[in-house]
């Protein structure tokens, strides 16, 4: 992975800005002896926002971001000024990307849309000026509101592509030549297990100008679910792909018992997935005859369809596609929303934390302003500025 700018998982820490504190300000004007309270309110901190951006393909460019602090609201001042309020910061990420909580692993958002917007953290409300707290038996209130403290969290944002079908199948099955043959991708391809150590995509032409996207996801083995082999790292990949191609090669002992172990994988990866619709290809067919081939068919397994294609000779290329677009075409595939992502462990993702040790400035408020105790609550909100 050293020489690759594929960046699936990274972890960040976010802080949005906090509240400006109010102003216990008095009127002083000549000519007008009590003028009375004219303190301000305080800006509100800054947001924090998740934005898809479909201009991304990986999280790279936050690998080396790893603080994301929006602005505080400024104090409010004399005549009832307002605050100015904190910048808002806003975080772009390819579409696909999966927000965990990176202490308990709970699943937070997900983007998955070119310019969709989410609220990660919210910045603290601006405190009200001493003049909303003038009162007929209190008519020079010397207080007035801190702002809102900041929101913080550690978050762990992960990227599963999105992709009309994706590539399901142990070590050399294949994979990567069917990409490389369908599409203009350019997949490493060599003749050792994993050749494939990240996730290609491919635009597959078909008939009459129209496509679809194929995803080669890197060789799954038994015990992938327990985080053997590549483990949990690309099986998530796979939750977002609307179809799922298992791939199986001719000269495998047992065709229907390795698509079983493959299957049984997946669900116990995520038992969503035993909903998505599967197509089986049985691969470097080219050195099965006609006989061999009717053999083979009665023993796979039943209700999937099926095809024997060679990506060498081009055999049965045409008919997969054919295929893959009917089953595509079916239903409404491309409902992601509907997908349930599944908490994750947080000890089981090996995240760089080299510079985990956290060091952030503190921001004090005035120790000249003086602020009686408050708690914020929700009906502060009509108030509010």
């Amino acid at each position: 992975m050293a020489e690759s700018n594929f960046v699936d998982y990274v972890k960040i820490y976010c802080r949005s800005g906090k509240g400006g504190r109010g102003s216990s300000h008095f009127r002083r004007e000549k000519y007008i002896p009590k003028g009375g309270p004219d303190g301000g309110d305080g800006g509100r901190g800054g947001h924090v926002y998740l934005r898809g951006n479909r201009n991304y393909w990986t999280l790279l460019h936050l690998k080396f971001e790893r603080h994301i602090m929006a602005t505080n609201g400024e104090g409010g001042s004399a005549k009832r000024s307002f605050g100015k309020d904190g910048e808002d910061r806003v975080i772009e990420v390819p579409c696909g990307t999966v927000v965990y909580d990176a202490e308990t692993g709970e699943y937070i958002c997900d983007v998955t849309e070119d310019g969709q917007e989410v609220m990660l953290l919210k910045g603290g409300r601006g405190g009200q000026g001493n003049w909303h707290f003038k009162t007929s038996t209190n008519q020079a209130p010397r207080y007035a509101q801190p702002g809102e403290p900041a929101q913080e969290r550690k978050v762990i944002l992960q990227l599963k592509l999105l992709a009309d079908v994706g590539l399901v199948g142990f070590p050399n099955a294949g994979k990567s030549t069917l990409l490389s043959v369908v599409s203009a991708a350019k997949p490493k391809i060599a003749n050792y297990p994993f050749t494939t150590l990240e996730p290609n995509l491919g635009i597959v032409s078909y008939r009459d100008h129209r496509s679809f996207v194929m995803a080669d996801i890197p060789g799954i083995i038994e015990g992938a679910s327990e985080g053997k082999g590549l483990g949990l790292r690309f099986l998530r990949h796979i939750e977002r792909n609307s179809l799922l191609l298992f791939m199986i090669p001719a000269d495998t002992d047992d065709i229907k018992k390795e698509y079983e172990i493959l299957h049984n994988e997946l669900v116990k990866y995520n038992p969503e997935l035993l909903g998505k619709s599967r197509v089986l290809a049985i691969t470097k067919s080219d050195m099965l005859d006609d006989e061999l081939i009717e053999a083979l068919s009665e023993d796979l397994p039943e209700g999937i369809p099926h095809v024997f294609i060679s990506s060498i000779t081009q055999q049965g290329i045409t008919e997969l596609k054919d295929l893959l677009w009917k089953e595509l075409n079916k239903e409404t595939f491309h409902e992601v929303e509907n997908i349930v992502h599944q908490n994750i462990d947080v000890s089981s993702i090996p995240l760089d934390d080299d510079d985990d040790d956290f060091v952030f400035p503190v921001d004090d408020d005035d120790p000249d302003e003086e602020y009686e105790e408050y708690e914020w609550d929700d009906e502060d909100e009509e108030t509010e500025k």
